[in-house]
């Protein structure tokens, strides 16, 4: 049986190797190179609560406007189109870990999330539950977090109390049903978001309703400020 793991530390040497691009097959080149990132995720005009896609001259999405999501801001790197969706199949399921540090990058270089970043005081990776964990072997969201802000990254103050059924295919008020107290906070630390800006970090964002319900628990406990950058954002609200 194929262990995610195991590939770890091969996958992590591999990265500080000079290498093929994952995606056009340059060699030798980046693990994602420049010219793929130019092409393949531009930035667009996105909704900055939501990150869909804006339609011109709008400044944010109706959803947003009927009614605000917990999240003060929420930036994405790219859409979940191809190439994307390999390459982060890749990282999360097939235990390329490697890949993290490329896809970090591409998530930085994403319009105002290094400032989200420089003005966070911590950097919270959304959680896996523990049966995924052992699972996967690592929680892709905190390997993206800890490269982005290794100084402020906090994997263990945003708990994941219980597994859930998988997301896809439910309906939105499904998906929040489902997520319901399935956060809380670690329970020795109950100040530690209180006045605090954080920001959430996760892989893909679908409908949100995972980043909404951890962002629920987080301004219940008094976050002065919620900020969620993901690596790619499908296209289209469900």
């Amino acid at each position: 049986m194929f262990k995610p793991w195991a590939a770890r530390p091969f996958s992590a040497l591999a990265a500080r190797l000079p290498g093929q691009c994952a995606v056009c097959r340059a060699w030798p080149a980046a693990s994602i190179c420049e010219a793929c990132v130019a092409r393949f995720a531009a930035p667009v005009a996105r909704c900055p609560t939501c990150a869909l896609p804006l339609g011109p001259g709008d400044t944010r999405c109706r959803d947003c406007q009927r009614q605000p999501p917990p999240l003060d801001a929420c930036l994405a790197a790219c859409a979940y189109a191809w190439p994307w969706p390999e390459c982060i199949s890749a990282f999360k399921f097939r235990g390329d870990a490697g890949r993290a540090a490329p896809l970090a990058t591409l998530l930085r270089s994403a319009p105002w999330v290094e400032p989200a970043l420089e003005q966070a005081d911590t950097v919270l990776p959304m959680p896996l539950a523990p049966a995924r964990l052992r699972e996967r072997g690592f929680n892709q969201a905190h390997e993206l977090a800890r490269r982005l802000a290794p100084d402020k990254c906090d994997p263990r103050l945003l708990l994941r109390t219980r597994d859930t059924a998988p997301q896809s295919g439910l309906a939105r008020q499904d998906r929040l049903h489902n997520l319901s107290g399935a956060f809380a906070l670690d329970p020795r630390r109950p100040g530690a978001a209180h006045g605090r800006r954080l920001v959430l970090v996760d892989d893909v964002m679908t409908s949100g309703a995972s980043l909404h319900a951890a962002a629920e628990v987080l301004r219940a406990a008094g976050a002065a400020r919620i900020t969620a950058i993901v690596l790619a954002r499908t296209d289209a609200p469900d």
